[in-house]
């Protein structure tokens, strides 16, 4: 499983910026897909994620409002729409797929915002 992160940048901060992830794999329709951010120093942390028919999305309290996770099953697709983005939110973002007991993650995406 191939996942590809896209649209990482410099922002300032109550800027937006929107995150793409491909996945080349045709398990995708059947994986809850989510999205990740580690900063400098900082554990791992599990950002949103979406079910597989995309009626259930978790985020985590920080986002919550801000963030929204969507996903295109045609498209083999996953985004993360963030608004009002604050320097609090700068981390490498990453994507994942769960299948069955296998979690698959793609390279990071940097996201920097300035205060």
């Amino acid at each position: 499983v191939q996942l590809q992160a896209s649209g990482g940048g410099l922002v300032h901060s109550g800027e937006s910026l929107r995150l793409s992830c491909l996945a080349s794999s045709n398990i995708f329709n059947d994986s809850i897909m989510a999205w990740y951010r580690r900063a400098p120093g900082k554990q791992r942390e599990l950002v949103a994620s979406i079910s597989t028919d995309s009626t259930t999305t978790n985020y985590t309290d920080s986002v919550k409002g801000r963030f929204t996770i969507a996903r295109d099953n045609a498209e083999s697709t996953v985004t993360l729409q963030m608004n009002s983005l604050k320097p609090e939110d700068t981390s490498v973002y990453y994507c994942s797929a769960k299948w069955w007991r296998f979690e698959y993650f793609g390279q990071g995406t940097q996201v920097t915002v300035s205060s």
